[in-house]
């Protein structure tokens, strides 16, 4: 019998085509040396006759797919692609949803006479529940399956976002506002779910680039479009437009989308019965196998597993302190550009709107660079290393992301301070923007690569650093930077950029050792 080593436990590597062994199959070749992915590695072992490869006749599919046609792996190129541009599309709405209410708080103060800052108490409220959200999602998911908590989520949040076009005061409006940042996130916080369901190991990246490229990109359309909707018409219609886009959103999963949990510790002869498509979307037809997932407790205790292990500590911390500048930049970037000179630049409402199209154009670039970039990474780490892949490998492109991120953040602070030309503020903070969008598809990748079983976790783990992080800094980031000027301002956020990415080559350096300090996750003790 052959076996690997995977995070201090010896596993069988005889067992790699049956789906319903007692191994875990998502990690069945992440061996001493990484993830076996050569097929040419394993020819001469018995027993590995049968192993499945990718259409290149040399990549080992990771998890082996079933030979059930119900399997999700199994599935038409087609059908996973349109669940994962739904899923994705869902990603975008929250953050959207969110930025887009930005451009109208001074309206709003006037028809309610409020401070602005005050109603701007109800977009912090957003914020935060965009993280809390994703963390119910998943633990919902775990027992009542993914489709149905996609499902009655996204009826809730149509609901909300239809309830505040029509909010008759503000503490109606705020309680909307609340309760749709919850639903809205729903697969923003389990969209790693839908991608580990679907997808293969050496799939994943290109993947989660497109799904993060989604909710990159959405708080800077919200303000572009919100920004020109508020200039001609009444505060209510930006969020009657952000009804609509949820509408839409809804009615594309109600297309395409499908159940994805697939459990791989069940023989196909004994897999439950799929029920009805509409019983799929409601949950009557998960509920009678709800006890072969995971009960709620112990979707509780997974998470306690995931956010206690040292390298998903430092990489959720190193992302909430990157990513922070984000929303730092969107809630302050108004207050520089509407003022005349020499206060400011002079941008009319539209002006400003348009000014979105920067971010947006890094937001895109980055998505198409770090989609070829990170599979060149991979390919050519596999070629060296003859065949193996470690998850430490990924994190060299975040080097990357950073030769960006820092720039950016000083060139666009000295740009504000020194009311530079804009196009040298259009710099910086498309530099910066690109950065962070490399460095989310990474962070992202390297964390389902360590712990694959855990993909539901781990998202929403990330998108609570994430929103933690916007959460904090749209207390202080306009007083902040109006006290201390944007040079020094932004210039101490590169600065803690590059000093948390001292963590990131600590788990460069020592991730693997780490990663088997922590221990595995052991989550087939919490099925059943």
């Amino acid at each position: 019998m052959r076996t690997e080593q995977y995070n201090g436990s010896k596993i069988s590597l005889d067992h790699i085509d049956a789906p319903h062994s007692d191994v875990p199959p998502d990690i069945e070749h992440e061996g001493a040396e990484g993830y076996i992915l050569d097929a040419g590695l394993l020819t001469h072992d018995e027993g590995q006759s049968n192993l499945k490869l990718a259409r290149d006749g040399h990549t080992v599919l990771i998890p082996q797919p079933s030979d059930d046609p119900n399997d999700p792996l199994n599935w038409s190129w087609w059908k996973k692609h349109l669940i994962l541009i739904s899923i994705s599309f869902i990603a975008f709405l929250p953050d959207f949803g969110s930025a887009a209410g930005a451009v109208v708080l001074n309206a709003q103060g006037e028809e309610w006479n409020m401070d602005p800052n005050t109603v701007n108490h109800s977009q912090s409220g957003n914020v935060m529940m965009l993280g809390i959200g994703g963390y119910f999602a998943i633990v919902l998911s775990g027992y009542f399956g993914r489709l149905p908590v996609v499902f009655w989520f996204m009826v809730f949040a149509v609901w909300t976002s239809i309830y505040l076009t029509f909010a008759p005061t503000f503490n109606h409006f705020m309680a909307g506002r609340v309760l749709n940042g919850f639903f809205s996130t729903v697969t923003q916080g389990g969209g790693l779910m839908f991608i580990k369901d679907l997808f293969f190991f050496h799939e994943h990246a290109r993947k989660i680039n497109i799904w993060s490229g989604f909710y990159i990109l959405s708080p800077y359309l919200g303000p572009f479009a919100g920004g020109f909707i508020v200039n001609v018409n009444s505060w209510q219609w930006v969020f009657g437009m952000v009804a609509i886009v949820t509408g839409l959103a809804f009615g594309l999963i109600l297309l395409v989308g499908d159940e994805t949990y697939y459990n791989r510790a069940i023989p196909m002869e004994k897999q439950p019965p799929r029920g009805t498509r509409i019983g799929r979307f409601i949950g009557t037809a998960q509920w009678p196998s709800r006890h072969e997932r995971t009960s709620l407790w112990h979707g509780c205790i997974r998470f306690w597993r995931v956010t206690t292990r040292v390298p998903v500590i430092f990489m959720i911390f190193f992302y909430m302190c990157t990513f922070a500048w984000v929303i730092g930049i969107n809630t302050s970037l108004t207050l520089f550009l509407t003022p005349s000179p020499p206060a400011g630049y002079g941008f009319s409402t539209a002006g400003v709107s348009l000014f979105y199209f920067t971010p947006m154009i890094g937001a895109v670039l980055g998505e198409l660079f770090g989609h070829f970039f990170n599979d060149f990474l991979a390919k050519r780490y596999i070629r060296l290393h003859n065949g193996h892949f470690e998850p430490e490998a990924r994190l060299v492109a975040l080097y990357v992301g950073e030769l960006f991120i820092i720039p950016g953040l000083i060139i666009a602070g000295f740009a504000l301070y020194n009311l530079w030309h804009w196009a040298v503020l259009a710099v910086g903070w498309g530099m910066f923007v690109f950065g962070v969008m490399i460095s989310t598809v990474v962070l992202v990748a390297y964390l389902l690569d360590s712990y694959p079983e855990a993909s539901g976790e781990l998202a929403a783990t990330v998108n609570m650093g994430r929103t933690i992080g916007g959460f904090v800094i749209s207390y202080f980031e306009i007083e902040w930077a109006q006290k201390s000027g944007t040079a020094l301002s932004f210039g101490i956020q590169a600065a803690i950029c590059g000093t948390v990415f001292l963590l990131i080559i600590t788990l460069q350096l020592y991730g693997r050792q780490l990663r088997q300090w922590s221990g595995p996750l052991n989550f087939h003790e919490l099925t059943g």
